[in-house]
């Protein structure tokens, strides 16, 4: 049974994402304890809200040494929501830039589209050799509810780092990132917690990678 942890920073659904883990076969511990959250098989990072507002939290607890300590061994952890978008480099909110984590390169910002938020069921493109959407159908669909997003890719080609897997949604006529998978560090801008049985397939599919 894989030990996960859900990074208790005072955002994001922390008990449905508990709950979700559980039901997939994992044993889950909300908290902020470096100590508790190194150790673990995994990590799950959550966020909801502003982006700024997460960052502030998330930098409260010392959370992105958190997260680069567990990268830099290798460790799982899985961003999800805002919790993806404060890994990128800065985010864009109502004309205020905050740094993010930078474990990427990108920009978040709002979406470009004609109704937001983009709230509800859509389906994603996601790239050949996904291990997070082994065995979904690309006509499944997953719940989004977000207002900002990564409409730019940012990374640059490396003859030497084996490139991200990067996948995408649409709403309204623009594209944006809907997921990362990047050695130890994966995303969902959706809410796999939310996403009914695809979302535990694929939350399944996470503890896989590295149970």
């Amino acid at each position: 049974m894989p030990r996960v942890v859900v990074l208790d920073y005072g955002f994001g659904n922390i008990r449905s994402a508990e709950r979700a883990l559980q039901r997939v076969g994992a044993e889950v511990e909300v908290s902020a304890d470096h100590r508790v959250a190194l150790d673990a098989d995994g990590l799950v990072v959550p966020g909801v809200g502003a982006f700024a507002a997460c960052m502030a939290g998330l930098d409260a607890i010392k959370g992105g040494r958190l997260i680069d300590l567990r990268l830099a061994g290798g460790r799982p952890v899985l961003g999800i929501c805002v919790g993806m978008q404060i890994l990128f480099e800065r985010g864009i909110e109502h004309g205020v830039l905050t740094e993010g984590c930078g474990e990427w390169p990108g920009t978040v910002e709002r979406l470009d589209a004609p109704v937001v938020p983009h709230m509800g069921w859509n389906t994603v493109r996601a790239p050949e050799g996904t291990k997070l959407f082994a065995g979904l159908s690309p006509d499944t669909r997953y719940y989004f509810v977000h207002s900002y997003g990564v409409r730019k890719w940012e990374m640059d080609p490396s003859d030497v780092l084996k490139p991200p897997l990067v996948t995408w949604a649409e709403h309204g006529g623009d594209e944006f990132v809907a997921a990362v998978e990047n050695g130890p560090l994966w995303a969902t801008q959706f809410h796999p917690e939310k996403s009914g049985d695809a979302g535990a397939h694929l939350l399944e599919n996470w503890l896989k990678s590295f149970a």
